[in-house]
Order: C-alpha cells, then sequence, then structure tokens
C-alpha cells in the first residue's frame, strides 16, 4: 500500500479554474500558506476557463452586474501590473436587437454612471460594416477582450511567484471535515491536505467535491460549444452579443478569428461524462447566423471548442463561505469577466476582511 503523502497549509483550493487560481494568487499576495490543487494537467480543455478568448463588458440589464464589473477593471489592470503582460484588451462592446433588453441594459448602466451610447441600425452599421443590424443598438466603450488562457496561466504562475504551491494532475478531490480542520484527500495519488479553510472552486464537479458536506443549490452543468470564422480583414472587432430569439455572442480573437457561439444553448451532460464533440446542428446555426449577420467574416468554420457551463436556477454565481468551507463555484456561464474580484471576494471570506462589499444574491442556501 501507497505511503499518502501530506500536506499542512492555511488554505487548500480545490480547483485551479479562473476563480480558483484568483483566490490562490490574492491569498498568497496577502501572505497566507496556500496549496491550489487542479485534478487535470496545466492548460486542460476539461472545464469552463480555456480558450483563447472571453468578453468583459459593462453591458449587463442589472445595476448588480453592472458594478461588480465596473469593480473587476481595475483588478484586471492591477493583475496585469503583477504579470508583466497584457490580459484585458479594451476594444469596446456593442449590443443589439430586442429595444426592451437594450433599454435595460441602458438603464442599468445610467444607474451605475457608466458610458454608453445609443444608435440606429444604419450608423452602428456605418461604424461596423463586419456587422449587420436591424434594431435598438448600444455601444458601450469599456468592453473588450479578456485573454482566457493567459489569464489563467497568469493567475498559477502568479501565486506561485508569491509562495502558493500549485499541484496540477492530483485526479479527483474529495473536501471533508477532520475535527475542527479540512482535508482535501485525492485518492488517485494518495494525496491529502490539512487546512484550516478550504476554497471550492471545482465548477462542474463542485458537487462530487463538497456536496456532502454543503448544502449547494440546484446546478445544471450543459455543454456549449463555439464556432470560429476567418474575418475578411484585419481591422478590430468589438465583442458582440446579440438579444434575439436566442442570445447569440461573439468576438475577435487574434491569430484565432471571429469567435461565434450560442448562450445556454447545449444539451445536459456531467463533469466526466461529457463528450467534446461538436453539434453539426449548431454548427449549422452559427454558419446561418454569420451569413445573415457578420458580412465581415467568411461564413466557413475554421474550428470549433466545447466547454462547461455550470448553470444555478438564477445563473447567478455562488461566493460564500459555511464554516470552513468557502464556496466559488458555479458561474453560471458568464463569470470569466468578473475573475479578479471574485477570487478577491473569496480571499475575503477566508480572511474575514471585506475588500469588496458581500453580495446577498451569491449566499448558498440556508
Amino acid at each position: 500500500m501507497a505511503q499518502v503523502e501530506w500536506i499542512g497549509c492555511d488554505v487548500v483550493v480545490v480547483g485551479a479554474g479562473a476563480m480558483g487560481s484568483s483566490a490562490a494568487w490574492w491569498l498568497a499576495r496577502r501572505g497566507r500558506n496556500v496549496v491550489l490543487l487542479e485534478q487535470f494537467e496545466q492548460g486542460h480543455v476539461r472545464g469552463s476557463s480555456h480558450g483563447g478568448s472571453r468578453i468583459f463588458r459593462f453591458a449587463y440589464p442589472d445595476a448588480e452586474y453592472v458594478a461588480l464589473a465596473q469593480a473587476a477593471l481595475p483588478l484586471w489592470r492591477e493583475l496585469e501590473d503583477d504579470a508583466g503582460r497584457p490580459l484585458l484588451d479594451t476594444t469596446g462592446g456593442v449590443d443589439h436587437g430586442d429595444p426592451d433588453v437594450i433599454a435595460a441594459v441602458a438603464d442599468a448602466l445610467t444607474e451605475q454612471r457608466a458610458a454608453f451610447e445609443l444608435l440606429s441600425p444604419e450608423a452602428a452599421h456605418e461604424r461596423w460594416p463586419a456587422m449587420s443590424f436591424d434594431r435598438a443598438v448600444l455601444f458601450q466603450p469599456d468592453a473588450g477582450r479578456c485573454r482566457a488562457d493567459d489569464t489563467v496561466r497568469a493567475l498559477q504562475d502568479r501565486a506561485a511567484a508569491h509562495g502558493a504551491l500549485v499541484k496540477f494532475s492530483t485526479g479527483s478531490a474529495e473536501v471533508v471535515m477532520r475535527g475542527d480542520q479540512v482535508v482535501a484527500r485525492c485518492a488517485d495519488v494518495d494525496l491529502e491536505v490539512v487546512a484550516s479553510t478550504a476554497v471550492i472552486t471545482a465548477g462542474a464537479w463542485v458537487e462530487s467535491v463538497v456536496g456532502g458536506e454543503l448544502l449547494l443549490p440546484a446546478i445544471t452543468v450543459t455543454q456549449e460549444q463555439v464556432v470560429h470564422f476567418t474575418p475578411r480583414d484585419e481591422g478590430e472587432w468589438p465583442s458582440f452579443i446579440h438579444h434575439g430569439d436566442d442570445l447569440v455572442y461573439g468576438l475577435r480573437t487574434p491569430g484565432e478569428g471571429v469567435k461565434v457561439g450560442g448562450h445556454h444553448t447545449g444539451p445536459a451532460v456531467g463533469g466526466d461524462t461529457r463528450t467534446f464533440d461538436m453539434d453539426a446542428r449548431r454548427v449549422d446555426q452559427a454558419v446561418r447566423y454569420a451569413e445573415r449577420w457578420l458580412p465581415g467574416v467568411e461564413p466557413i468554420p475554421v474550428f470549433g471548442v466545447t466547454c462547461l457551463y455550470t448553470t444555478t436556477p438564477t445563473e447567478d454565481f455562488v461566493v460564500d463561505r459555511r464554516g470552513s468551507f468557502v464556496v466559488g463555484s458555479p458561474c453560471s456561464g458568464h463569470g470569466f469577466k468578473f475573475t479578479p474580484v471574485i477570487g478577491l471576494m473569496l480571499a475575503d471570506l477566508v480572511m474575514g476582511t471585506t475588500t469588496v462589499p458581500r453580495i446577498e444574491r451569491f449566499r448558498l442556501p440556508r
């Protein structure tokens, strides 16, 4: 029988996607003895944080999320300063389509005093001829593109540089109480990490990691996909969200093309039972969308990528503490833009500080 490796620390973070890596970075910078565990290899594509890019935006029809994005922006710049490289590109962002949704976005932006501009479809097409519009259009200048893979790697590298122990390929973990301490048990590699506090950022695996210790909200895991198209010229694009019968989003990713995806259109799966197969029907839908709405691309798919959404019924996040457990999952398919601020919220929960305000709707069930 193999001898179990034992590691003691202040905080064990389980799940090294965007949120777990961000929490580890903040905690290590604050002098905590941190161990960050990831069941898969570094840079894996099995979860929700991989890929070349994610949209950054203020444009929500909800003032609380607008305020959270505003709080995240300077923290992105702080991360860039620490990492020594760009991770968030400001391109501006366009929301268009359903006038009622656009009006709600405008109201929320106004409430938070965020800049925006309303345009006619004709004026919008003149400004961005690579895109077509037919109804209300809103432009928000602070939006842009998060460099997703680069961000996760930067957080992991900088957490390690600040003293965190980062361990990959640990296999699945189960986190339990043992007396007044928490223990993260990774049976596949005969590892136990014992800590005062556990931060659970396991995404699609959150229930298997900690479901025996905490009451979690209902969670649905779906397999989503995006398709990339080749732009016809080298110009920059704003990120975009099209509010129609379905929500379609996209942005240009240098070196990859223009990404187009549907929001919450994929089938329910499990983290360990999903496939990586592209759904041909949804690829065809993306092609038809490009033909109708994106004259600036060749409407021929270049490549596609799948990822997991882990979603609560309200699409809100879970960021809360119960006893020795701090939970930062799930993030409901729209969380990446908030990576540095959610990591800071998790660090606050560990340390009992209030650097950023708590959000009541992110609490665990009671």
